[in-house]
């Protein structure tokens, strides 16, 4: 299978290629050139798998033909061996036909382990067979750099640097960054947004010269390896509700738009999705967009749930790209409208395949603590705000016609101890793997949100042979 750039402008690639490319040169997003189909009796027969079987039998069709295929068992195998859940990803039903997928149960308590675990062991092995190292650059609202650390961490081919916005992330958030020891790592505190850290990260892959020089790689949801580590745990949840014979319905916390679209690749894979729900808190640009057809990210609002945090979904390009039918040369476009003017305009026939599956809602502040309270009130259970934030968006969606409704609970709530606290009057019991990470020193560069400054101590500190970075074509 070959993967190709929403903005077609930039030679097709293998997997392996495109999960070290991370972004194209074209500055698009890598896609599969089609979708692998499951048949209804290959997803009945995933229900009772290991996970890391089932998600074996569900990643294995993007990478015929690829290096990554062989290491592909190896690697889920090793990943999940550390969740601290034999199930991985379980559900909990939360009421009537309403249930829970949680996605915390990984080494930094948050869903990002359960791609991040997958990507770094694929490209430390691909990079180890090509005799190279890499230089991997991410930017963070909170949980995709505590994953990527602890997934790359002392890993021999490759240093990692994440940028993170200073002062809008938790304080559980940034140690489980920032106490990281090995000389591999290194944290960037930005005096900036999420959305500034994610321009910088983009503007270091544009720059085409830099970015060979550094060996550059992501493994932001920009990187379609993390889409495609992510499919799985809507293939298996849905199964265990009676998929294929029954279609299910999702409600996703929302910022980057990454993890939601791996929702419309399960539905695009055969999995019988009904409908995809978009939660975010009060940066709110896909809520407007449903609203007017038109997308225009705004000033981003600080929240109880920072890894939402985000007005510029990066992943909705893949969207887009799909919604225009593939066509590379209007998505390059309203790229290039949003560039220059702030905002683009969907046509009809776009907004319309758009609200045909998915829908969007935006929570307030008051709304979010409620939802924490009144479902500790109701169930014993304690969650986090970005999970409260999905919880109260599925209540405004209209029934499903029988459908369950899975909330995608995305962190742990000891990662969010304050709010939690505030909200249901219970602090959340710390887990001993982030007892273990809350006292130890902290290790972090401050630097203004400036790309050259971001630039330079990146040169500086990078151990990368570009000269071995060739892709695969």
């Amino acid at each position: 299978m070959k993967f190709i750039s929403t903005r077609g402008e930039a030679p097709a690639l293998s997997f392996e290629g495109a999960l070290l490319a991370a972004l194209a040169p074209d500055g698009g997003l890598f896609m599969p050139e089609v979708w692998p189909r499951l048949e209804p009796d290959e997803i009945a027969s995933l229900a009772g798998l290991d996970y890391a079987d089932a998600a074996d039998r569900i990643m294995r069709p993007f990478l015929d033909g690829d290096p990554c295929q062989d290491d592909l068992a190896e690697v889920l195998t090793e990943a999940y061996d550390g969740f601290h859940h034999p199930a991985t990803a379980p559900l909990s039903q939360l009421g009537p036909n309403a249930f829970v997928l949680e996605l915390f149960h990984g080494p930094t308590l948050a869903f990002k382990d359960l791609a991040m675990q997958v990507v770094s062991r694929f490209m430390n092995r691909a990079l180890l067979r090509k005799g190279g190292r890499a230089t991997v650059v991410g930017a963070t609202s909170g949980d995709t750099g505590a994953a990527a650390i602890e997934a790359f961490r002392g890993l021999e081919a490759i240093d990692v640097f994440i940028l993170h916005p200073k002062g809008r992330i938790s304080d559980v958030q940034r140690r489980q960054m920032t106490t990281a020891t090995e000389a591999n790592i290194h944290n960037i505190a930005v005096e900036g947004t999420f959305d500034d850290c994610q321009a910088i990260v983009k503007g270091l892959f544009r720059d085409g010269a830099l970015s060979r020089r550094l060996g550059l790689t992501g493994i932001n949801s920009i990187n379609f390896g993390r889409i495609l580590a992510q499919i799985p745990y809507y293939f298996t949840a849905a199964v265990s509700l009676g998929a294929p014979h029954r279609p299910v319905a999702f409600t996703v916390p929302t910022g980057n738009f990454g993890d939601i679209f791996a929702g419309y690749a399960a539905r695009a894979m055969g999995l019988p999705v009904q409908r995809l729900v978009i939660a975010t808190n009060l940066n709110d640009s896909l809520p407007r967009a449903f609203a007017s057809g038109i997308y225009a990210p705004q000033g981003v609002i600080a929240t109880s749930s920072p890894s939402m945090d985000i007005q510029l979904a990066s992943n909705f390009e893949r969207l887009l790209f799909e919604l225009a039918g593939r066509d590379a040369a209007r998505v390059g476009g309203l790229m290039e409208e949003l560039r220059s003017t702030g905002a683009f305009k969907l046509s009809q026939g776009e907004l319309g395949q758009l609200r045909e599956l998915f829908s969007a809602y935006s929570v307030g502040e008051d709304e979010t603590e409620m939802t924490i309270r009144g479902v500790f009130e109701e169930t014993g259970m304690l969650v986090d705000p970005h999970t409260a934030v999905a919880i109260a968006a599925s209540h405004q969606e209209p029934d499903q016609g029988g459908a369950p409704m899975v909330v995608l609970s995305t962190a742990h709530p000891a990662k969010f101890p304050e709010a939690v606290k505030r909200a249901s009057g219970q602090l959340p019991a710390q887990p001993e793997r982030l007892q273990l990470k809350l006292g130890q020193h902290e290790r972090c560069t401050e630097l203004p949100a400036e790309f050259a400054a971001v630039a330079e101590f990146i040169v500086s500190h990078g151990r990368a042979d570009a000269a071995v970075m060739e892709v695969q074509a």
